[in-house]
C-alpha cells in the first residue's frame, strides 16, 4: 500500500486518466473528489462489497 500525504487542493494521479483531489480535511474526516472516465466504475468499499454479494446471490439462485 502506498501512503501519500496531501494538502487540501493537491491531487494524486493514477494512470493516465484518474485523479483524486483532496477537497477538505475537517475533524479527522477527509473529503476527496475523484475524476475518472465514465467507463471506470468507482464505489466506496462497502457499496462494492454489497454489489458483489448481490451478484453472488443472483448467480447461485439461477
Amino acid at each position: 500500500m502506498l501512503v501519500i500525504g496531501r494538502d487540501v487542493g493537491e491531487v494524486v494521479t493514477i494512470g493516465e486518466n484518474i485523479r483524486i483531489k483532496v477537497m477538505a480535511v475537517e475533524g479527522g474526516v477527509v473529503r476527496f473528489g475523484i475524476s475518472a472516465p465514465r467507463e471506470v466504475v468507482v464505489h466506496r468499499s462497502e457499496i462494492y462489497k454489497r454489489i458483489k454479494e448481490q451478484e453472488l446471490e443472483r448467480s447461485s439462485s439461477s
